[in-house]
């Protein structure tokens, strides 16, 4: 009897997932690389959601409430929640995988009446592989931190996921080689501006402080579009896209839903750099 309770015990000990929180999808997929069937992931800002006002749902506290640890990112709805969700667990470990991470503030259009600018941080850092690669050894010390006795397991996957980004990293650079330097892209949502950073673009915000622009700002946008040759404008589905519809329509560009949410994010950067080098 002793024998098959500590069988069990020991079992349990080794088939033993880490309950794991994180708060967007990209996040997951970089958890579960690492993590691999160590790890039972949970997203609280669903597909479709937006990551600027997300609600958990009380199905989503109830997960919080088991979870071991809460990957935070630096996304606004965390500014409100982090701290509800220490309430909730006390031994909810909260770390955020953007240590070490270089930020830049947001590019976004200010209108001019206004003179108080508000420089925030860019939350989007996960849309540069190589940001990723600082946020997967995040990730991993944390992983070998709760969790000791799969340090190799952890070192392992770590190993083989840097090697991919490594290469997307390449993959992305010899889409963009023929690309002029600083070439310029619009969007809707300045969401890219690590991305464009690290590939020596330029983002073109269409949103002036999170909102719809005025026709007078909507005509020199599409004057600016034109002049420095941009043929094709990213929209979000979890934004409104009616702007740039008329843009596209009066400039004869293409409208590209590109979310730095979608779940095939990888696949998702170079579809990117596929359409900024009219590749597609």
């Amino acid at each position: 009897m002793k024998k098959l309770l500590f069988l069990s015990l020991f079992s349990t000990l080794i088939f033993a997932q880490n309950n794991i929180i994180v708060s967007i999808l990209p996040q997951k997929i970089f958890v579960d690389k690492i993590g691999g069937d160590k790890v039972n992931t949970t997203i609280m800002v669903e597909a479709g959601a937006s990551p600027h006002n997300y609600s958990p749902k009380p199905s989503q506290m109830k997960a919080v409430s088991k979870a071991d640890i809460y990957f935070s990112i630096g996304v606004e709805f965390e500014k409100i929640w982090l701290e509800k969700f220490s309430h909730q667990n006390k031994d909810l470990k909260v770390i955020d995988v953007s240590t070490s991470v270089q930020k830049q503030t947001s590019e976004e259009h200010h209108d001019s009446h206004k003179h108080q600018h508000h420089e925030e941080l860019d939350p989007h850092i996960w849309v540069d592989p190589l940001n990723v690669k600082i946020i997967a050894q995040n990730i991993y010390n944390a992983l070998i931190a709760e969790d000791e006795n799969n340090s190799a397991y952890y070192k392992e996957n770590l190993k083989v996921f840097l090697e991919e980004l490594d290469s997307l990293d390449s993959d992305i650079k010899t889409i963009l080689e023929k690309t002029p330097k600083n070439s310029s892209f619009m969007v809707f949502h300045p969401s890219w501006g690590y991305f464009a950073k690290r590939y020596h673009l330029k983002q073109l915000p269409v949103e002036i402080e999170g909102k719809e622009p005025k026709m007078k700002a909507l005509v020199k946008l599409m004057k600016q579009a034109r002049k420095e040759n941009v043929h094709a404008i990213f929209t979000q589905p979890e934004f409104s896209d009616k702007s740039a519809q008329i843009i596209a329509k009066n400039l004869n560009i293409k409208v590209i839903k590109a979310s730095p949410l979608a779940k095939n994010w990888s696949e998702n950067l170079k579809n990117l750099a596929k359409a900024i080098a009219n590749k597609e």
